[in-house]
C-alpha cells in the first residue's frame, strides 16, 4: 500500500479549563460521561440514545461525526489532534484490513493546522470543519492517485475533485486518504489488481462486500469519521450491513456523479447514486445535506427538497415489512432481525403490517436485463478509455473483451424498458398505503472471501436491487447479530424524496436495537 513513511505523531494535547489535558482526560471533560456502545441486536434504552450517539466516546475514534464536529467547533479538541488520532488508528488496523490504499498523512496534518488557525480567527470552514474523512477510490481527488481499482489508472493523479469530494472539502472536511473498491465499482467483493483484497473488520477471512468495502471497513474500524461510497445495486448498503454501519442510497437524481468511475449516462444511469457510510444514523443526514443538489454538469440531478429527519412525526407513519421476497429466503437470524425491527416500531408508528409489494420478486430480473442490455459495451468502453487490458471483476474474465452478455435487440430493449417503468408505476402505488418498507439487506451476513463467485452461494442481493430499480431512497442500519457474531442490518425504504422519513425510522431502530458497535479488530 503506498503510504507516506514518517515517525508516529506525538500524543495530541488540548486545553480546557486552563489546563493541559491528555486525550483520555479530554474525553472526560468533553463528553461529560463516557458513552457505552450497545451490543448490536440487544435493545438499548432509548432514553440514553442521544447521549450514546452525540456524546464523545472512549476511544474517540468511535464517536459520531456530528459529535466530533461539535467538539471542534466548541474548541474542546483541535483538528490537528483529531487527525492524528485517526492516522494512528489507520496505522493500527489497515495492515490487517487493506482498506486505505492511498494515505495523505502530511497533507491532512497541514489541512488540520489551517483549520485550527481559521477557527482561532473566528472563521468556520463549514459544518464539517476539521473532520477527517476517507473517500472511495472511485471518486477523483485532486492531487491524489485515483485508480478506480483498474490497472490502466494505477498511477493516475486527477487535476480536479469529483463534485462529491469538492463539496465535502468546501464544507471543511479533511481528506486522509482513498479507500479500496471493486474495479470500476463492478462487483460485490472489494478487490482489484492494483491494491488487492480488503478484509472485513469483524472477521478477516470474510468479505466486507463491495464495491464500497474499503470505505465500510475503515469507518467501522475507526479509521475515518465517515466515507462516501456509490450504490447502483447495493454497493453502499451491502458493505454497511456486512460491517455493521449505517449507510444510505439516496433517491435517484439526488447527488451528482461528476468525477466518478461510472459517470452519468447509459441505460441504467439513474441506478447509480453516491451515498454516505457512517457509524451512526444522525451522520447520514449531515453528509447528505452537503452532497445533495445539482452541479450543472450531471444532467440527471434535480433540486429536490430535503426534509430534516428530526421534524418527522413517527406516530403518523404506516410501516410495511417483509422477511422473504420470494426469490431468496434469508437465514433464520436475518428474518428474525427484520421481525425484531418491526416489533421495535409497534406502538411508535401508526401502523405496522407484514406486507410485500406485489412485483418485488420481478425486480431482480429487470435489474439484470437492464445492466446487461448493451452486451457489456459500457464496461468495455470505460476500460478501453483508461487503457486497461487485464481485469479482476470476475475470475472467469481476464480482459475487457471477456465482458460479454447476450445483447438485446431493439424490440427486446424496448420491452425491458417499458416493463421497468410499468413496474415502477405499480410499485409506487404501494406507497399510497405504506410510508416505509422494512426488509433484509441481503439474505446472508458477511460471506467468506470468494463466495461471491460460488454458484451455490445465495447472497440475496436482489433485496437491494429492488430499490435500485425503483429509485427509492433506502437506508440500512445494524439491528441484529448472526450466530457467528456478525452484524445483520435491515433496509428501510421510502417514497422518492423522503429521505427524512427513512432516516427517522432508521434512527429509532438504531436507538431501540443497538446500532453500531465496534468490531473486534
Amino acid at each position: 500500500m503506498p503510504i507516506e513513511s514518517e515517525p508516529p505523531p506525538e500524543a495530541g494535547r488540548t486545553v480546557a479549563g486552563g489546563r493541559d489535558l491528555s486525550r483520555r482526560d479530554f474525553l472526560k471533560v468533553a463528553a461529560g460521561v463516557t458513552a457505552a456502545v450497545a451490543v448490536g441486536g440487544c435493545r438499548a434504552d432509548p432514553r440514553v440514545r442521544a447521549e450514546r450517539v452525540t456524546a464523545l466516546t472512549d476511544p474517540l475514534y468511535n464517536s459520531s461525526a456530528k459529535a466530533l464536529a461539535g467538539a471542534i467547533r466548541d474548541k474542546r479538541i483541535s483538528s490537528v489532534e483529531l487527525v492524528d488520532i485517526y492516522l494512528d488508528r489507520i496505522d493500527q488496523v489497515n495492515p490487517s484490513l487493506n482498506a486505505v490504499v492511498q494515505l495523505r498523512a502530511e497533507g491532512a496534518r497541514a489541512d488540520a493546522r489551517r483549520a485550527d488557525e481559521s477557527l482561532a480567527r473566528g472563521d468556520s470552514l463549514g459544518p464539517l470543519h476539521g473532520l477527517p474523512m476517507t473517500i472511495k477510490d472511485s471518486f477523483d481527488t485532486e492531487g491524489v492517485i485515483t485508480s478506480w481499482g483498474t490497472l490502466g489508472r494505477a498511477g493516475f493523479v486527477p487535476d480536479r475533485d469529483a463534485t462529491v469530494v469538492r463539496r465535502l472539502r468546501d464544507a471543511g472536511a479533511i481528506l486522509l486518504g482513498k479507500t479500496n473498491t471493486a474495479e470500476f465499482t463492478y462487483g460485490f467483493e472489494t478487490h482489484n489488481l492494483v491494491y488487492g483484497r480488503t478484509n472485513n473488520p469483524w472477521d478477516l477471512a470474510r468479505s466486507p462486500a463491495g464495491s464500497s468495502g474499503g470505505a465500510a471497513a475503515i469507518v467501522a474500524a475507526g479509521g475515518a469519521t465517515f466515507d462516501v461510497g456509490t450504490d447502483a445495486t447495493g454497493s453502499v448498503r451491502g458493505p454497511a450491513a456486512h460491517c455493521g454501519l449505517a449507510g444510505l442510497k439516496p433517491t435517484q437524481s439526488r447527488i451528482p456523479r461528476t468525477g466518478h468511475a461510472i459517470p452519468f449516462g447509459g441505460i441504467f444511469d439513474l441506478y447509480q447514486q453516491p451515498g454516505p457510510l457512517t457509524r451512526y444514523v444522525e451522520d447520514l443526514y449531515l453528509i447528505l445535506s452537503i452532497l445533495a443538489g445539482p452541479d450543472h454538469i450531471d444532467p440527471s440531478i434535480l433540486p429536490m427538497p430535503l426534509g430534516n429527519p428530526e421534524d418527522v412525526q413517527l406516530s403518523s407513519l404506516r410501516v410495511a415489512y417483509y422477511v422473504d421476497d420470494g426469490v431468496d429466503s434469508p437465514t433464520p437470524a436475518t428474518q428474525e432481525t427484520v421481525r425484531a425491527a418491526a416489533r421495535a416500531l409497534e406502538g411508535v408508528v401508526l401502523q405496522v403490517a407484514e406486507a410485500r409489494p406485489s412485483g418485488i420478486e420481478r425486480t431482480a430480473d429487470v435489474s439484470g436485463a437492464l445492466i446487461s442490455a448493451d452486451g457489456g459495451a459500457i464496461f468495455r468502453r470505460l476500460m478501453s478509455a483508461q487503457g486497461t487490458t487485464e481485469i479482476s471483476i470476475n475470475p472467469a474474465w481476464s480482459s475487457p473483451a471477456d465482458i460479454v452478455f447476450p445483447p438485446l435487440d431493439g424490440e427486446e430493449l424496448d420491452a425491458v424498458v417499458a416493463g421497468w417503468y410499468a413496474l415502477r408505476s405499480s410499485m409506487s402505488r404501494f406507497l399510497l398505503e405504506h410510508d416505509v418498507v422494512v426488509c433484509p439487506v441481503t439474505s446472508v451476513p458477511a460471506v467468506l472471501h470468494g463466495a461471491t463467485y460460488d454458484p451455490d452461494q445465495d447472497l440475496g442481493v436482489n433485496y437491494m436491487e429492488a430499490f435500485s430499480v425503483l429509485g427509492w431512497p433506502v437506508a440500512t442500519v445494524r439491528c441484529g447479530t448472526s450466530p457467528e457474531g456478525l452484524p445483520i442490518g435491515v433496509q428501510i425504504a421510502g417514497a422518492p424524496g423522503r429521505e427524512d422519513i427513512v432516516l427517522a425510522v432508521a434512527a429509532h431502530l438504531e436507538s431501540d436495537l443497538g446500532g453500531f458497535r465496534p468490531p473486534p479488530i
